[in-house]
């Protein structure tokens, strides 16, 4: 965007000094000048009474038609997928059928030796894989990631590429995008088509709108969907005019499809132009915490706890808990915000989505950003004084009581149930 003073219509009158909240108008020789801090933010242009200043669009125009195809980042770490990466196959897979017929899903692989990935990429639903592999990849950098990547983007054009909103996720997409010069979402909890080829878009979606859309336009786009302001509401986000579409995606929200062993798909060996120079980080020695190891994405079954436990000493019951039944410690964002435990912890919009077997919600009330971070869990339990919480909404079990003691009578009865089963299989 760039605003530009018409000299012949401008008066001299000042009215766009005045406007201008960036203080980025002067006036020479009685004619307005545009000085470097101006944002383009457009005041001007609705302030001049003679209309002598007019905003333009930049004139560098993407191609939208050479782009096709949905890729998706396949992260793996030591050699095994990570969960988000099979959702997103799933869900790419989605979007690739609503598309057209003939768009693919190509899942990226990343790494040093991780050639047998390829295997269970296609039996979860990608038509393609493309394999980058180099021993200066083997483990995770970011200018090396983002480089090879940006690099394979440039060569095949993708129309959109998907990564998981994981550490590595969030650190690695946006700096493609930078470099593709296009647009990134981060964070987003739905996907959804807004233009195909506008026929066949209209035929497959007949209770959907398409108002809006313009039937002369060949291009494909998505809406991405994430939480804003807080989580307080939803923003849908498009990407018109650059490709590709980028967009990261939280683990936990996506589902997964179910695994077809024996499956196959095309496979492309990219042969990356790397060197040593181009990474500038040296890694001397990988550490993994016990905190590390604890994912709530991964986890059969989350106790969480919340304002509901009173104090950060709550949280000791709640350990004993998630120890005796094989989970881990999962919260609310408002035993975060009062400090009684690390963000790490946290389930909800503004925290970590959350798709386990089992869900403890203890002391929960169940505001809607943490329901949208967990209702789809198989098993809902929730424990809660107020018999009108609105956890008890979405529960599948409900227990109306003190936490304190229901949960130690559930941990007695859990031992029980432990030595009627090793009684049972002798």
């Amino acid at each position: 965007m760039a605003i530009n003073v018409i000299k012949d219509k401008c008066k001299g009158c000042g009215i766009c000094v005045k406007a201008c909240p960036f203080s980025a108008i002067t006036m020479k020789d009685k004619v307005a000048e545009i000085g470097s801090a101006c944002t383009a933010c457009g005041v001007c242009v609705s302030k001049c009474p003679f209309e002598a200043i007019e905003k333009t669009e930049d004139e560098d125009v993407v191609d939208l038609s050479a782009y096709k195809d949905i890729w998706v980042f396949a992260e793996q770490r030591d050699g095994k997928l990570m969960n988000v990466a099979l959702e997103l196959i799933g869900e790419g897979k989605r979007l690739a059928k609503e598309i057209s017929d003939e768009t693919k899903l190509c899942a990226v692989v990343v790494g040093d030796g991780v050639a047998h990935l390829a295997d269970e990429c296609y039996a979860y639903g990608a038509d393609e894989v493309i394999l980058i592999q180099d021993p200066l990849l083997k483990n995770y950098t970011t200018d090396g990631y983002a480089k090879v990547i940006t690099d394979a983007i440039n060569e095949f054009k993708p129309e959109i590429v998907l990564y998981g909103a994981t550490h590595i996720g969030r650190d690695l997409a946006p700096r493609i995008a930078a470099r593709c010069n296009t647009g990134l979402t981060a964070d987003c909890t739905r996907l959804d088509v807004r233009v195909s080829s506008y026929i066949e878009y209209a035929k497959k979606n007949t209770t959907l709108d398409t108002s809006t859309l313009d039937p002369n336009d060949p291009s494909t786009g998505i809406k991405q969907t994430r939480p804003a302001f807080g989580g307080n509401l939803m923003a849908t986000i498009i990407c018109p005019k650059t490709r590709p579409q980028m967009s990261t995606v939280r683990p936990g929200v996506m589902q997964k499809r179910d695994r077809v062993e024996g499956a196959t798909g095309e496979r492309v060996d990219y042969k990356p132009q790397i060197t040593e120079s181009d990474i500038r980080i040296t890694i001397k020695d990988i550490v993994k915490s016990a905190k590390e190891l604890v994912s709530l994405t991964d986890a059969d079954i989350i106790c969480s706890g919340g304002r509901g436990l009173g104090d950060p000493s709550g949280f000791e019951l709640i350990k004993e808990f998630a120890d005796k039944v094989g989970g881990v410690v999962g919260s609310s964002r408002a035993a975060v915000d009062a400090g009684w435990i690390d963000h790490s912890h946290q389930v909800g919009q503004t925290g970590t989505t959350v798709k386990p077997k089992i869900y403890f919600a203890c002391g929960i009330s169940g505001a809607i950003q943490h329901l949208a971070g967990m209702q789809t869990s198989d098993i809902i339990v929730a424990i809660n004084k107020d018999p009108d919480a609105p956890i008890f909404e979405v529960a599948d079990y409900g227990i109306v009581g003190d936490l304190y003691k229901v949960i130690p009578e559930i941990i007695d009865e859990w031992d029980n149930a432990e030595e009627l089963y090793d009684a049972s299989t002798k």
